[in-house]
């Protein structure tokens, strides 16, 4: 009798008990944050040939080995938090974590703020992501390299100035003739701080008038305190249904306006007043209702500190200021493989990739076919408790199968040896 059937059986149950491993991690995580289930998979040793009489190769098989043990991605179910670091993955795609040895990637978002103000997880490793901030548009500039997210709790923010204005505001048709109306913004200088522009409209004809932007003369250099300093004249002119169709002689368009030097050593405003805007909808109009500005809008900010933060879909990190403004941060760093069953678990919930995953292709959030991130949340374990309970009879099965396999067989070789006595 050949001894194959015991290796056979002894293979059996050593990729069975394997399989039972596999299926006791997945369960051992089912509470841990972004943890992936592993699937496992047998595959059959060689087979060798023995003599036959049918035309068809006739093999005995030499047993039974773990073929694959594999992550699954799927998506697990998000869960809100109330910590407003927390981030979760809708989609594809990993979190970069810096360590002493280098990139990581993860699923899990449990991220805090270390003593320093840099994005953590819990194991210290720094959340990687876009810091920089284009000083023109304040957005952040995502192209190079991810680096090390850092917000100081407290932090004073610098100012921003205000560049652009815009007045919805309807002219009277009625009005009589050297009729004023008058419409006052506030705009903010290099330094924060805040000043009157006052917009003095007077009629001048049938659907004519003329404005006047000025600032008080006391908060500006050269200015005297009580008089108006002028920034702006011209003239608009709207048709017989009350559209706007001239400004200063032309078709409507923004008026720019420099202001000086203010007074308080903060540089000179150079001023948009947004008249067409880039849908060319107009901000003014000439119907015959009392003259009002139903609102106006500005850019820039004063100086403020982060009490609180934000996460957008796209990974943008915004900032809460104490005056009720916010401001970017940062923008959260996402990374994307080709396989990322190839990558290979470290403990820690992180991964690091090998040849089979592929290089990390780094980008940001909804692009790129990386997912979006929720603020405010965790994804969790994507482990299927009745699925892998089911998969816990079946191994326990197979493995008492291969046991009984075992057994026969050394009843059989007994059988073997009792034949000459």
């Amino acid at each position: 009798m050949s001894i194959g059937s015991f290796s056979a059986g002894l293979s059996g149950l050593n990729a069975n008990a394997a399989y039972l491993s596999v299926i006791g991690n997945n369960l051992a995580n089912i509470n841990t944050v972004g943890f992936k289930a592993s699937s496992f998979s047998f595959s059959d040793l060689v087979s060798q040939t023995i003599a036959s009489t049918s035309a068809n190769p006739s093999q005995v098989g030499l047993g039974v080995v773990a073929g694959a043990i594999t992550p699954t991605f799927s998506q697990g179910s998000i869960e809100s938090t109330r910590e407003t670091t927390n981030m979760a993955i809708q989609g594809n795609g990993f979190f970069i974590v810096k360590t002493p040895d280098g990139n990581f990637f993860t699923r899990a978002g449990d991220f805090t703020f270390n003593a320093d103000g840099f994005l953590v997880n819990p194991e210290g490793h720094f959340v990687q992501g876009y810091t920089q901030r284009d000083p023109a548009t304040g957005e952040i500039i995502t192209t190079g390299s991810p680096t090390n997210i850092q917000i100081p709790p407290g932090k004073l923010e610098a100012p921003t100035a205000t560049t652009l204005f815009r007045t919805v505001t309807n002219l009277d048709a009625n009005a009589l003739n050297a009729s004023t109306f008058t419409s006052v913004v506030d705009v903010f200088d290099s330094l924060g701080d805040t000043h009157a522009i006052t917009i003095t409209y007077t009629k001048t004809g049938v659907g004519a008038w003329s404005y006047a932007v000025t600032t008080a003369g006391a908060e500006v250099t050269g200015g005297t305190p009580g008089t108006p300093f002028s920034l702006a004249t011209g003239t608009m002119t709207f048709d017989a249904g009350g559209a706007l169709i001239t400004v200063n002689g032309a078709a409507p368009a923004d008026v720019a306006i420099t202001t000086p030097t203010w007074i308080n050593g903060a540089a000179a405003n150079a001023l948009v007043w947004d008249i067409s805007d880039p849908n060319a909808v107009l901000s003014h109009s000439g119907f015959a209702q009392a003259s009002a500005t139903s609102s106006s809008t500005t850019s820039g900010q004063p100086a403020g500190r982060v009490s609180n933060i934000s996460v957008d879909p796209d990974g943008t990190i915004q900032g809460t200021l104490n005056p009720g403004q916010t401001i970017v941060m940062a923008r959260v760093a996402l990374a994307s493989f080709n396989n990322p069953k190839g990558l290979a678990k470290i403990g820690s919930n992180l991964f690091i990739p090998n040849q089979s995953a592929g290089d990390a292709n780094v980008g940001t959030a909804g692009t790129g076919g990386r997912g979006t991130l929720f603020g405010s949340a965790l994804e969790q374990s994507n482990v299927d408790m009745a699925q892998q309970f089911t998969q816990m009879i079946l191994a326990q099965r197979g493995y008492q199968a291969n046991s009984r396999a075992i057994t026969t067989s050394d009843e059989l070789l007994l059988e073997t040896l009792n034949l000459k006595r």
